[in-house]
């Protein structure tokens, strides 16, 4: 029986991963928890299933430092959302534990600092993005040598056919109803935005070791091919389910090996599934995510640290939808070349990047108030 630990257990993430543990109690035990500011809900589910160890994130690296000594846990889900996600990442590792990582911002900002974490101490890494979940377990059957291209699919978000006038009134409301997925309110406008596919195109060239000319986006609105390896003998291969996170929740936690589901199964006859190209003209988030990936160096931290303040600048309506790209191209026009060596470095970068974002919010917001 596994021991499982879930930092930001009060999120979408987290509360998937406890429905799990309820439905395989033969499998899994709880045996921590954390959240955010939600301290009724820790509670409730601290009484419902009895785990030794819980915290709230006021308790800062001391209080999650002792989580991790009580616990006791075999592996660690990380559904933290952002970047304040990457110190869980990096404790968790350093103690050997393995990860089921959701938590993007983990690999966007310091890969090779936590790749090498994790080697030096015999812990795994395992994807809990549907994404790359789905290319983790494609490739361990195809191997990794035979792989030439990393195909991921988006929804497309709400405004897959909007036109860009159209996008230029988008309300905050209207950005929040994703058409498949129910998610946290930040990573909804990344979907909308395809600032999150940006991301995720990021994380698959770090976790594959692959160059961001092989890993190829396509807009699937159905939602249902979850990702596609290409061989090098020209071949495709997909992994397809609904469209529920629990599916590679249960897979991060049960590799290296594969359990029945609880979850029903996916009928493929009477499915009709279409595939297109994302219109990068008009969501700019795409592009800049693989210029970032070129660029290397601190320019994926300051591509997400500045996605951050820019949604954050858009959900208060201080910006436009269309803005939120404006202010990462503006941010990333500074030079990113460096790599930083330690966690310390990265942080610096995600700072500065998040005062040059500020700034150009700031500025753009002037410059409207004149028009």
């Amino acid at each position: 029986m596994k021991r499982v630990l879930v930092l930001g257990c009060t999120g979408s993430i987290g509360s998937q991963t406890l429905d799990i543990i309820r439905h395989c109690p033969q499998q899994f035990t709880l045996a921590g928890l954390s959240c955010g500011t939600n301290k009724a809900a820790l509670q409730k589910l601290c009484d419902e299933f009895h785990c030794p160890g819980t915290l709230y994130s006021e308790e800062g690296k001391e209080g999650l430092a002792r989580l991790l000594d009580v616990a006791k846990a075999d592996i660690a889900v990380n559904g933290v959302a952002g970047s304040a996600g990457l110190e869980p990442s990096v404790m968790v590792l350093d103690r050997g534990i393995s990860l089921a990582l959701a938590n993007k911002e983990t690999v966007v900002m310091a890969w090779d600092l936590v790749k090498a974490l994790a080697q030096k101490n015999n812990a795994s890494i395992i994807p809990v993005d549907s994404e790359h979940s789905a290319v983790f377990c494609l490739i361990n059957q195809a191997k990794a040598h035979n792989v030439s291209e990393l195909v991921i699919t988006a929804s497309g978000g709400p405004f897959r056919t909007w036109s860009k006038e159209e996008l230029k009134t988008v309300s905050l409301s209207q950005a929040l109803k994703h058409p498949t997925w129910q998610m946290g309110p930040k990573i909804t406008i990344d979907s909308a935005s395809l600032a999150n596919k940006g991301l995720e195109v990021i994380e698959a060239c770090r976790l594959f070791d692959m160059q961001s000319s092989q890993v190829t986006v396509v807009v699937h609105p159905q939602s249902l091919v979850h990702s596609l390896v290409r061989t090098k003998d020209g071949m495709l291969y997909a992994q397809i389910s609904e469209p529920d996170m629990r599916h590679p929740i249960q897979n991060a936690l049960t590799w290296p090996d594969m359990q029945s589901s609880y979850l029903k199964p996916f009928t493929l006859a009477g499915t009709e599934m279409s595939f297109f190209a994302p219109r990068t003209d008009i969501f700019k988030m795409l592009p800049l995510a693989y210029e970032a990936a070129r660029t290397g160096g601190m320019a994926t931290i300051a591509y997400n640290a500045a996605n951050e303040i820019a949604v954050q600048a858009f959900m208060e309506s201080r910006i436009g939808f269309l803005n939120i790209a404006d202010i990462v191209e503006v941010v990333l026009n500074h030079d990113w070349k460096h790599v930083p060596q330690t966690i310390d470095a990265v942080m610096e970068a995600d700072a500065h990047s998040r005062a040059y974002a500020q700034e150009a919010v700031k500025h753009l917001q002037e410059k409207n108030k004149c028009l």
